[in-house]
């Protein structure tokens, strides 16, 4: 066997005793020389099984004793309610809020927990340099000109090629690029949509797709959603005779971080399409999962074309190149109709070097490192909000994305904390944001794409701290 893929396959074996239980926090395990004797392995091989288990945060070691099951995983925070939003369809959005807490993005000066996207110092940014300059010596007219209004086809390849580890069932000619995730979303509202209509959301939902709607004259219905499972499927049935429209993220959810079963995306298609009622599915974060296994899509059990798949790499790879993309099933000529009247054409360049970084297999090699990344530091989030914040704080248990939900006593309102955080240049993302209701104000979104240091622990100390001053 392959030893590259005999220590994987140990330590896989361990991560899944040790996610269901069998090993629990403080156990101790095999020690380095055991292990080749059970597994008839190398000292090397043993070693890399421990050193892959700690990068996944799943162990410790302690000098002269060995390795144990990480006490992290022993830290259990309550789990934030299940939202309840009226199920009346509204639009007003909490603009001032959102653009207060938005303009910081980009200012240096501050420690931006408020912002879901991955810190810089988490991308490939030397290697992506080499694709752009490879791309202008590449590109016809060094990408000077128009590429097919369809989009890139080496990129709209590689976008169908990805999908089968989801069971994506698709190919090139069903995707449309655009200038990121948001600009996908907003084609398919245009599509879709007129004013007056209804769209049902998530409770709470990416403040993005809030203003999206307000901006086209859309009412919302917001759905009540679990903090680990996603929209209660009971509750999108009773809405159905009042939605023309439903836009979900199914998998790791900004800000719960929830990830709705394969049972209930299954069942949300079928509802969905009997009632001839289109699903706009944004799947920016499903590549961030925790797991062993990207979770599939709604376009997985999609047969009618009824969903229009959503995703980009603002949340993987790189924010600013605007690089996103539509599977729209059987709205597609309406979505290249508006595709030509607003944009002509997406950027050339920049989709010709995404396309090339990820057929040379180094965008999952990124994104393997990226998710042990990302899965630590979620960990050291929970432990520090643990030690820190003020009693009764429950969390979210997201198991992939960038975001924590965090839920604090009634009393402590996120609004007058994110005020208190600026002056010491920490933003945060307060709960009201997320919703067109009188909710959330208890609550808040925390961003975990930041690499770990003591700096950021200080940080989350210190906002546990100002909570403690106005609890």
């Amino acid at each position: 066997m392959n030893k590259e893929f005999l220590y994987t396959e140990i330590a896989n074996g361990f991560a899944s005793q040790i996610r269901n239980g069998i090993l629990k926090a403080g156990d101790k395990l095999p020690s380095v020389r055991i292990l080749c004797k059970e597994h008839q392995i190398s000292m090397n091989t043993a070693k890399r099984v421990f050193l892959e288990l700690e990068s996944m945060s799943l162990i410790e070691s302690k000098p002269q004793s060995g390795y144990f099951v990480s006490q992290l995983l022993s830290i259990k925070l309550p789990l934030p309610e299940v939202s309840r939003p009226s199920l009346i369809a509204n639009n007003s959005e909490p603009d001032e809020l959102i653009s207060k807490v938005y303009e910081n993005m980009g200012k240096n000066n501050l420690t931006l927990f408020s912002i879901a996207i991955p810190s810089g110092d988490l991308l490939p940014q030397a290697k992506l340099k080499k694709e752009i300059i490879n791309a202008t010596r590449e590109l016809k007219s060094g990408g000077a000109e128009y590429e097919e209004l369809q989009g890139n086809l080496k990129l709209r390849r590689m976008i169908a090629l990805r999908s089968l580890s989801w069971g994506g069932n698709f190919n090139e000619n069903d995707v449309v690029t655009t200038n990121g995730g948001m600009n996908a979303l907003s084609f398919c509202l245009m599509a879709l949509g007129k004013p007056g209509d209804t769209i049902a959301i998530e409770s709470p939902c990416y403040p993005g797709i809030l203003q999206l709607a307000a901006g086209f004259g859309l009412k919302v219905l917001e759905l009540p959603t679990h903090p680990a499972h996603g929209i209660e499927i009971e509750a999108l049935k009773e809405a159905i005779p009042k939605i023309d429209i439903c836009l979900l993220i199914p998998n790791f959810n900004t800000p719960l971080g929830s990830c709705m079963s394969d049972e209930n995306k299954k069942e949300v298609v079928k509802l969905l399409a009997e009632n001839n009622i289109p699903l706009i599915e944004d799947d920016v974060y499903g590549d961030l999962y925790f797991g062993q296994n990207r979770p599939k899509c709604c376009k997985s059990f999609d047969k009618e074309g009824n969903v229009l798949y959503c995703s980009s790499i603002s949340k993987t790879l790189a924010p600013g190149y605007r690089v996103g993309w539509i599977v729209p099933g059987k709205y597609k000529e309406k979505i290249l109709k508006l595709k030509l009247l607003h944009s002509t054409s997406s950027i050339s360049i920049v989709n010709e070097a995404v396309a090339n970084f990820l057929k040379t297999g180094r965008y999952e090699k990124h994104l393997q490192q990226m998710r042990k990344t990302l899965q630590n530091n979620y960990q050291n989030y929970v432990q520090t909000i643990a030690e820190s914040f003020p009693e009764g704080t429950k969390t979210s248990r997201p198991q992939g994305g960038l975001s924590l939900w965090v839920e604090f006593d009634k009393k402590i309102r996120t609004t007058e904390l994110y005020d208190l955080a600026i002056k010491q240049n920490i933003s945060i993302a307060p709960g009201r944001m997320f919703t067109l209701q009188n909710q959330f104000e208890n609550c808040m979104r925390l961003c975990f794409g930041l690499p770990w240091s003591e700096e950021i622990q200080l940080k989350l100390r210190q906002i546990g701290s100002l909570a403690k001053r106005i609890s």
